[in-house]
């Protein structure tokens, strides 16, 4: 798969097919695209709200699905206060049609083949996941390592399905036994653990909160890594 060749369409609609509440914290949202672009595991769409009045909200959520699947999946974290996060984690129902746009990126984005690592904090592993299901279905597993942090089970979408894949789960408030029963004690990602595992990448993805992206950053540093094969993707409250 070229990593350019996809392009953003224009605002089109995508109509809710499957709702999955994960508690207070996220909402799995599969959407079929009217007019949909095919898209490189890595890029986004945005999805934008309308009020009767015409106010408008929009947010950038990042594809979680296999681009051969033949619905749109988004991982959306409820945020507090976030406007456009609300309403699709307490009010979106199946059958309602959302406006949407995409796909959209063309940096943050992997083709299938590179050797990459992928480093994630907490919804920030929602691109590795396309990137994994991807990698899966064409027999390229081995070209991609994930570590993702997040402060407990509960708070990292996709856990399971990663603990599969083989990714490193990096819990800070409690131990976290993997799949092979290993014990990990609650910290944050080691220096170490990311050396251990780069060995050969010619690309590192990092994804998170702007303080998490810089803390990983210096860690990268530390364990060898040269920045300019690192591609950062960070995210922040609702403005």
């Amino acid at each position: 798969m070229s990593e350019v060749e996809a392009v953003a369409s224009s605002w089109t609609t995508g109509t809710v097919r499957e709702v999955e509440r994960l508690g207070d914290s996220y909402v799995r949202l599969r959407l079929e695209v009217a007019d949909r672009h095919d898209h490189v595991p890595g890029q986004h769409y945005v999805v934008r709200l309308r009020a009767p009045d015409g106010y408008t909200a929009q947010r950038s959520y990042s594809i979680a699905s296999d681009p051969a699947d033949p619905l749109i999946e988004l991982m959306v974290e409820c945020l507090p206060r976030g406007e456009v996060s609300s309403f699709l984690h307490g009010v979106v129902e199946i059958g309602d049609e959302l406006e949407v746009r995409g796909p959209i990126g063309r940096w943050f984005v992997w083709g299938g083949s590179v050797p990459s690592i992928c480093v994630a904090g907490g919804s920030g592993v929602v691109p590795f996941v396309s990137m994994m299901r991807y990698a899966r279905r064409m027999g390229t597993a081995s070209a991609l390592t994930i570590v993702a942090s997040a402060q407990t089970r509960a708070r990292l979408p996709y856990i399971e399905e990663l603990e599969k894949f083989g990714a490193l789960v990096a819990l800070t408030r409690e131990n976290h036994v993997d799949a092979v029963g290993n014990e990990r004690v609650a910290a944050h990602i080691y220096p170490d653990e990311l050396a251990e595992r780069s060995g050969g990448i010619e690309r590192a993805y990092v994804c998170g909160s702007v303080g998490f992206v810089s803390f990983v950053g210096r860690s990268l540093g530390e364990a060898g890594i040269r920045s300019d094969i690192v591609r950062v993707e960070q995210f922040g409250p609702t403005g």
